[in-house]
């Protein structure tokens, strides 16, 4: 019988948060996850899904196509 042991679980740097999460974060990271479940696809759609959820943009005003993206390149450095 052979024996083999299991993978070390691994992070590459890109997947890696400097930093502890925060409310904020956790709060859009559960509203994505709503919104691609229900089937979202497009940046219309998970801007949509943002607005629809009553989920403020990180300047205190409504989700666009620009602030998504600016918000998600800044969480991703």
């Amino acid at each position: 019988m052979i024996t083999r042991t299991a993978r070390e679980p691994y992070l590459e740097t890109h997947q890696t948060h400097p930093d502890p999460i925060t409310p904020y974060e956790t709060k859009l990271a559960g509203s994505l996850t709503e919104i691609f479940s229900s089937g979202a696809t497009t940046l219309a759609e998970v801007v949509d899904g943002l607005n629809g959820l009553g989920l403020h943009g990180p300047d205190g005003g409504s989700w666009t196509d620009e602030t998504f993206r600016a918000e998600m390149r800044r969480l991703g450095k």
